[in-house]
């Protein structure tokens, strides 16, 4: 199911044209990917602890977007988070900025699952999975 996470433009996301600078609609995706975290995979401190603790990261490998239409200051963006593909060691998200019914960007960012210790890639661990499988 996917997950939607709503958020203000703020003035400081547009550029002198009035909309929102363009690579910051990467992080509207990285605050909703966050976002999944903390709702559907262990509160607040979910994310910190899966790389404080666990030593799990998931840098991004490679991404893309596509931008429809602009985005304001004062309106609101919804970022909706599914989940294209789980492999063996990385995961790719899509994600899709709306205002209103109105699709504004879309985008997907491929993550590899990384041991912070060592920087390689490493197994998506059951419990990851799952939560991206629910996406």
């Amino acid at each position: 199911m996917a997950f939607r996470f709503t958020l203000p433009v703020r003035f400081a996301d547009i550029d002198h044209a009035g909309i929102v600078y363009y690579p910051l609609y990467f992080h509207y995706f990285h605050q909703a990917f966050e976002e999944v975290f903390r709702q559907r995979f262990g509160g607040p401190a979910a994310y910190v602890a899966l790389l404080d603790e666990r030593r799990v990261g998931l840098p991004a490998v490679a991404c893309e977007a596509r931008f429809v239409r602009p985005l304001r200051y004062g309106e609101d963006v919804t970022v909706e988070v599914t989940c294209d593909r789980v492999g063996n060691r990385s995961v790719t998200l899509r994600y899709r900025a709306l205002c209103g019914d109105a699709l504004c960007a879309e985008g997907t960012v491929t993550c590899a699952i990384t041991d912070l210790d060592t920087f390689t890639s490493m197994p998506v661990p059951a419990d990851l999975r799952a939560l991206f499988e629910a996406l």
